[in-house]
């Protein structure tokens, strides 16, 4: 396993949810954390007990690309370098495929699917220098087959999955390893309306951190191209 000291590691949408979770898991193995969010003041409330040493916090949309050069930016002149890149700010819109309106496709292209392509496009120079760096894209089991109408969705997670193959690809002969995180229903805020599965059925969001940071700590010869978290029987599983 790779020693988490001194490593840096980028977490996006990290003030909730499977953000806040894998900042805290990673965190508390000691990695050093540049955490970005569109809401900084909870991100401040919801990690001031951070270590201030080894903790960045900075202003990310999704949807705006000049935060993603200046989040970058801002990480390397704080510590010099660029360790892991964890992709998770997303949304989820019902997008059906009779939709005439495409705006919230639009929108879900932009950030589930451009906005990471972006951050590892600003990220890899880094990456590659590092010899091990690792991008963790939370995608979704919606990026693996298809379940319900919200096509939207899953398009753009499938797209997620194909990113993360094409970084494999590129960056495998410089260190760079990537994962595709593929869970099911966890019980976070983008969840709150679901009915189907029981709250307390649904994937705890700190089990999933700790995966997140079981594949950045996997050696460059032993990886997790995609994980697969399923909280409730999948036929494909």
């Amino acid at each position: 396993m790779l020693d988490p000291k001194g490593r840096v590691v980028m977490v996006s949408g990290a003030n909730r949810g499977i953000g806040l979770a894998i900042a805290r898991s990673l965190h508390d193995k000691g990695y050093t954390l540049s955490l970005g969010a569109r809401d900084q003041a909870a991100l401040e409330r919801a990690t001031a007990g951070f270590d201030a040493g080894r903790v960045l916090r900075c202003a990310y949309d999704a949807a705006k690309p000049p935060t993603n050069e200046a989040w970058v930016a801002a990480t390397v002149d704080r510590f010099g370098r660029i360790d892991a890149v964890v992709n998770n700010a997303g949304i989820a819109p019902l997008v059906k495929i009779e939709d005439a309106d495409e705006s919230k496709l639009d929108q879900l292209w932009a950030i589930n699917v451009k906005a990471p392509l972006r951050m590892i496009r600003l990220a890899l120079p880094h990456l590659r220098r590092s010899g091990s760096g690792r991008v963790v894209n939370v995608a979704s089991l919606s990026g693996k087959r298809v379940k319900n109408e919200n096509v939207g969705y899953a398009m753009s997670k499938f797209a997620l999955v194909a990113m993360t193959h094409a970084l494999r690809l590129i960056g495998w002969s410089d260190g760079v390893r990537a994962t595709a995180l593929c869970p099911g229903f966890v019980a976070t805020d983008l969840t709150a309306g679901v009915t189907r599965v029981a709250r307390h059925d649904m994937i705890d969001p700190a089990d999933l951190a700790e995966l997140a940071a079981a594949v950045i700590a996997l050696p460059n010869n032993s990886v997790v191209a995609e994980l697969l978290v399923n909280c409730q029987l999948e036929e494909m599983l």
